[in-house]
């Protein structure tokens, strides 16, 4: 099987101007690789600093990186123009962590969802709103909240709309940056068991970037560890979280208080 996604080698550096005449260049990103296979989830756990969200900027086309591939459906992303981009990045769909800031308040949830569809010049305005709905209906947000406002929701439902808008466009990959981190524990429990959910019933892959190695137990198949801009281990998630080898997995482990079995079984707090 082919992988979806296969990131070899990757790096990004940014220059840092110290003072005139005199730059630096900062490496968030040295020879990472990974790869995912269809519909399944790869969880990228690490300290915060490590490399994580500069590599899913990149693979989410946002982030041009310096050096290294990024074959998604075996086509290197990394070395196509704007406009081949422009096709691409609806099949790529990022999920960040704090949907306050990634949702326009003033805009209704209707509003929120169909803005993709705008973009992309799809669909009349009838079945925009139409498929808006059923979008809210398969994130089990109630229609009656169609018309509110995003800043009138709750933290929980404002992740749940932000996952709807990232279904919108029908993506192949979603990469969910440290999504439910900023949830409270029952929250976490819902959100994390609708995601098992979708992916079964639409065949979705993901990357699921966390620094909640319990999380990442429930989630993922395979876990890959980054420390200061590198991948230092990688294997199934059983494997990886039963026994592992590198002392930044192991720093994980001892800061997670409950860790449960990769069962994808719906998961209570």
């Amino acid at each position: 099987m082919q992988p979806l996604l296969k990131v070899e080698n990757l790096g990004k550096q940014y220059r840092v101007r110290r003072s005139p005449g005199a730059t630096d260049h900062f490496a968030p990103l040295e020879g990472v690789s990974i790869s995912i296979d269809p519909q399944t989830t790869l969880a990228l756990v690490g300290e915060s600093g490590s490399g994580k969200s500069t590599l899913a900027l990149c693979i989410a086309c946002l982030e041009p990186p310096t050096s290294g591939c990024i074959f998604f459906q075996g086509i290197d992303v990394a070395v196509l123009d704007q406009n081949q981009l422009r096709l691409l990045r609806p099949q790529i769909q990022l999920v960040f962590q704090d949907p306050a800031s990634s949702l326009n308040p003033r805009w209704t949830a209707l509003d929120i969802i169909s803005e993709p569809f705008l973009v992309q010049r799809r669909f009349t305005k009838p079945d925009r709103a139409v498929r808006a709905l059923q979008l809210l209906d398969r994130v089990a947000l109630p229609r009656k909240l169609a018309g509110r406002r995003a800043g009138e929701l709750s933290g929980g439902q404002k992740q749940r709309l932000a996952i709807a808008r990232a279904l919108a466009l029908e993506p192949k990959l979603i990469i969910f940056d440290e999504a439910l981190s900023a949830l409270d524990c029952s929250v976490q429990a819902q959100i994390a068991n609708l995601l098992v959910e979708l992916q079964s019933s639409l065949g979705l892959t993901y990357l699921f970037i966390t620094h909640d190695l319990a999380m990442a137990a429930h989630l993922a198949d395979h876990v890959a560890v980054m420390q200061r801009g590198r991948i230092v281990e990688s294997g199934p998630a059983r494997k990886i979280l039963s026994s592992p080898s590198h002392d930044a997995t192991r720093s994980l482990l001892a800061a997670t208080p409950l860790l449960f079995e990769s069962s994808r079984e719906p998961v209570n707090f």
